[in-house]
C-alpha cells in the first residue's frame, strides 16, 4: 500500500530570496517591500549580536593560534632534534 502524501502548504515564508539584480525575473518593487529582520534590532541588541559574533570569531582564531604554537613547539623540541 502506498502512503498518501500530505498536501503542500505554503505559509509564505522566504527561505532564499531569488530576486537577484540582472536575472530575467528580477522585480525591483519586490526588493523594496521585503522586510529585513536585522534592521528591526534595537541598537543595544545589534551591539550584543556584534559582540557575540566577535567573541566567536576570536575563539576560533585563538584555537588556530594555539594549534600553530603547539606545532612549532613540537617541531623545535621533538621533530628537529
Amino acid at each position: 500500500m502506498a502512503k498518501k502524501k500530505k498536501d503542500f502548504y505554503d505559509d509564505g515564508r522566504t527561505v532564499a530570496d531569488m530576486n537577484i539584480d540582472g536575472m530575467p525575473w528580477y522585480n525591483p518593487k519586490k526588493r523594496e517591500s521585503a522586510a529585513n529582520p536585522v534592521s528591526e534590532l534595537s541598537p543595544k541588541e545589534a551591539f550584543e549580536v556584534t559582540k557575540g559574533v566577535l567573541a566567536a570569531a576570536l575563539a576560533v582564531g585563538a584555537v588556530f593560534v594555539v594549534v600553530f604554537l603547539l606545532f612549532i613547539l613540537f617541531c623545535v623540541f621533538v621533530w628537529f632534534r
